[in-house]
């Protein structure tokens, strides 16, 4: 065969592999199929004996074609041990010990925009075999660059998947919510919600069983996000499948506590508080599992007070260690303002939170004010605490008036 005829043919191979290759692309075939027939036309076409290609991913390049090598190679490698002298066209790898490439005769790096993508290491056939090294990086783009996009189209429709299912979560949460709180000279509710993200780990509730019974409750779960969220749905099962069965506050805290801890294994805690208002005996009940004790104001004295009885927080321990039941009596015309941690954590510019005592004085300053007042004025004041820095949590604040 004259030297002219094999480079026609050799060509002629060429542009066979690049159609299939290409068509293969087109096609939408699925990374396995790419991978071989980038293999096949390598070995087939390109005068090619042994080759290795690793591909990156994150902050390591993994092997996705080992053919033809003796020696042992290693699975992935770490972004660290790749160093490329691109002035001098050489490659430093840092292998472990055990590993070699010694076998390899060339590699070719396959870049975008200054960032390596892969590498393709090569051995010819025989020496006789000419690379045509050129043409064997153009195919080696081609394909990286497919697998490239097919990995981005995944995670963007992992994204989708996921912000589908956090647009679920945040509804299903929202159910949670009473669909609006009671609004009447004897009883009146106002609740402002933050969410930190979508879905949001704070739960709040107003709960009136018949004239004389007002059950209400804030609660604020470890951790972010769908698992929170889910978390804190079957909290809220539970807490209103007890309290439709008229059990006394203690048997709900410690049902409560256990199935958390059966649910979680103690890997999962929520912050608490469940307040019960009696109208005909004007009596308060309370239980404060680990939460930011919320504050009452009495407008007959014109004092405040921190509801502080209770226990510790709910599902760290599989049997709660105490557990103390808060009562007040003779109790009628007052306020509650229950909140989360997210309140008090409100960060400034300069880093400061905008803290309890900054809170309490607040409350001292605007005693038995109507709650929607009350939190007009609280967030102006807030708000101009922050200077709108975003929040780092999930912020509620619940106010309760009684009449």
């Amino acid at each position: 065969m004259t030297n002219t005829s094999y480079k026609y043919q050799r060509k002629e191979l060429e542009l066979k592999a690049l159609l299939e290759i290409t068509q293969a692309i087109n096609e939408n075939q699925s990374e396995a199929v790419l991978l071989n027939i980038f293999k096949f036309t390598c070995l087939v076409h390109l005068e090619i004996k042994s080759l290795i290609l690793y591909v990156a991913k994150e902050d390591v390049f993994e092997k996705k074609i080992a053919h033809g090598i003796k020696g042992s190679i290693p699975a992935e490698l770490k972004s660290s041990q790749v160093i490329d002298h691109k002035e001098t066209g050489e490659l430093q790898l840092e292998l472990e010990e055990g590993y070699s490439f010694a076998e390899l005769e060339t590699y070719l790096p396959v870049y975008h925009k200054d960032k390596m993508l892969a590498i393709l290491f090569l051995k010819r056939k025989s020496e006789e075999h000419e690379l045509d090294l050129d043409f064997t990086q153009a195919i080696a783009n081609i394909l990286v660059v497919a697998l490239e996009n097919k990995r981005f189209a995944r995670k963007q429709l992992q994204q989708e998947v996921l912000n589908r299912e956090v647009a679920i979560a945040s509804q299903v949460q929202q159910m949670l919510f009473p669909a609006e709180l009671p609004n009447s000279e004897e009883l009146k509710g106002k609740v402002t919600y933050f969410p930190h993200s979508l879905v949001g780990g704070d739960y709040y509730d107003l709960i009136r069983k018949g004239k004389e019974k007002v059950y209400f409750c804030i609660a604020d779960v470890s951790g972010k996000g769908i698992s929170a969220a889910l978390l804190m749905s079957n909290f809220q099962a539970t807490l209103r499948t007890m309290l439709r069965s008229d059990a006394d506050l203690e048997v709900i805290v410690h049902q409560l506590n256990y199935t958390l801890f059966d649910n979680t294994k103690g890997e999962r805690f929520i912050t608490f508080f469940l307040g019960e208002y009696d109208y005909a005996k004007k009596r308060l009940r309370f239980v404060n599992a680990g939460h930011n004790p919320p504050i009452l104001c009495c407008e007959k004295s014109q004092k405040t007070e921190l509801l502080q009885a209770g226990t510790t927080i709910l599902g760290a321990f599989e049997e709660l260690p105490f557990l103390e039941i808060g009562e007040r009596n003779s109790l009628e015309k007052f306020i509650i303002h229950l909140y989360t941690d997210g309140l008090t954590e409100a960060m400034n510019p300069e880093d400061e939170e905008y803290g309890d005592e900054r809170f309490f004085g607040f409350v001292e300053e605007n005693l038995c004010v109507d709650p929607e007042e009350f939190h007009q004025k609280f967030f102006r004041k807030l708000e101009k605490f922050s200077q709108n820095v975003p929040l780092r949590d999930d912020l509620t604040l619940l106010s309760v008036r009684f009449a």
